[in-house]
């Protein structure tokens, strides 16, 4: 059964929005992770050990979401 007009523009309509949210997230967490990695550079023997791993940590953790934001997007584009 084919959907009407109304609700495949309504479908895109959805998609868009869902795209836009994404790329939005994805860029975000993008940042965050090139902050942490510049904050290591900058910071450097300034930093406890502890202190690097934690950036490291969380530069690697907003890597993951980013590509996971990606991956959703490519996801719905693939349907």
């Amino acid at each position: 059964m084919s959907k009407d007009p109304l609700d495949k523009t309504a479908d895109a309509v959805k998609k868009v929005a869902d795209n836009v949210r994404d790329s939005v997230h994805e860029a975000g967490h993008r940042s965050n992770a090139e902050g942490e990695r510049v904050k290591r550079e900058t910071l450097g023997d300034s930093m406890t050990p502890g202190e690097k791993a934690g950036s490291a940590v969380n530069e690697a953790k907003e890597r993951v979401q980013a590509e996971f934001d990606k991956g959703k997007r490519d996801l719905r584009d693939k349907r």
